[in-house]
């Protein structure tokens, strides 16, 4: 990863909560340059464990030569509040403690986080977004970012997202959470806290991120004589090793209370149809026929109510993660759509 730019905003941040974050920081990557009419600015939201620099995570569609391409258009990726890769999150320094936040970092919401990027997208002097870009939870920033400011937004383009999080999703959370929790060191004041008990949360989130066939395919033993040291098993330490170097279990536990609490239509009086309908841009939504966590069925519903929308299912083994391993695919819809 890239070292990102920082952006503070050093006035009260109001939560949708009602509590108060004193100021915050954004982290953000910007790619290429703004054009003389200013129509090529892409803004791309991420994932719950990405970070800004989008040309690292999104590799085959974000990139010199690719679909999305600095060298055609002005990208902005910028890190969610409660992260820990240089947005404000529980590993901040608290202002009013000269410590970091840790227990005491408030409870944050999807709104809270699109409400950060607006105050960057003003920084920045953007006045409109011709594309707007979310995956999974990058997808409920920027259903938000349409319902919020949808006078700003020129097309729209969603992946393997919902218009609200589902009872599977939020007990998935619920079980990584418990996870956490059960490590002893969990709420320590540490930037360790909790490491034992996020490499198992990750454990379980991989498999809603994956599925029975894929781990079959990928990760089935050869050797038939083994009776331990199982490749699938290897496999799975491996993973959440590897969340457990880059990540902190303050943040996993956090932002997944945030997904949780997704809900287009919470506090605006009308049910999700209602809300949909009013998202007026030209949207691609595409799911992954194998995906268990984000179904096609949930995109299909994003499609039945966003009326100028466009809805594509595209093959793949690889579960929810597909929206990222299929880079081909992808872009080749995206390039068909003419949204860039």
């Amino acid at each position: 990863m890239s070292a990102p730019q920082l952006y503070h905003y050093r006035h009260p941040f109001l939560l949708e909560s009602g509590q108060i974050l004193p100021e915050i920081t954004i982290a953000y990557h910007t790619y290429g340059e703004v054009n003389e009419d200013k129509n090529n600015i892409i803004w791309i939201c991420h994932a719950l464990t990405a970070n800004s620099d989008v040309t690292d995570w999104w590799k085959g569609i974000a990139g010199e030569g690719q679909v999305i391409n600095p060298q055609d258009h002005y990208i902005v990726c910028a890190n969610i509040l409660g992260s820990c890769y240089g947005s404000t999150g529980p590993a901040s320094i608290n202002p009013a403690t000269g410590n970091p936040y840790y227990t005491d970092f408030p409870v944050i919401t999807i709104r809270d986080m699109v409400n950060a990027h607006i105050l960057l997208r003003d920084h920045l002097g953007i006045d409109r977004i011709r594309l707007l870009v979310g995956g999974s939870m990058g997808g409920y920033q920027a259903l938000e970012w349409c319902v919020m400011e949808k006078n700003r937004i020129d097309n729209l383009f969603l992946l393997a997202t919902s218009a609200a999080e589902s009872a599977w999703g939020i007990a998935i959370h619920t079980t990584q959470r418990l996870a956490i929790e059960a490590d002893s060191t969990w709420r320590d004041a540490s930037p360790t806290a909790g490491a034992k008990g996020l490499k198992a949360a990750r454990a379980m989130g991989l498999i809603s991120y994956r599925n029975y066939g894929i781990l079959v395919e990928k990760q089935t033993d050869p050797d038939v004589e083994k009776t331990d040291n199982y490749k699938a098993s290897s496999y799975i330490h491996h993973q959440g090793n590897k969340l457990v170097s880059r990540f902190n279990a303050y943040s996993y536990w956090l932002l997944t209370k945030a997904m949780d609490s997704h809900h287009l239509s919470r506090g605006r009086g009308k049910d999700l149809p209602g809300i949909l309908s009013e998202i007026v841009q030209k949207t691609l939504i595409i799911g992954v026929s194998s995906d268990i966590l984000c179904p096609v069925h949930e995109q299909q519903f994003l499609a039945e109510h966003i009326d100028n929308s466009v809805f594509i299912e595209i093959d793949s083994a690889y579960g929810h993660d597909g929206f990222i391993v299929e880079a081909e695919k992808i872009s080749r819809h995206l390039q068909r759509q003419k949204l860039l």
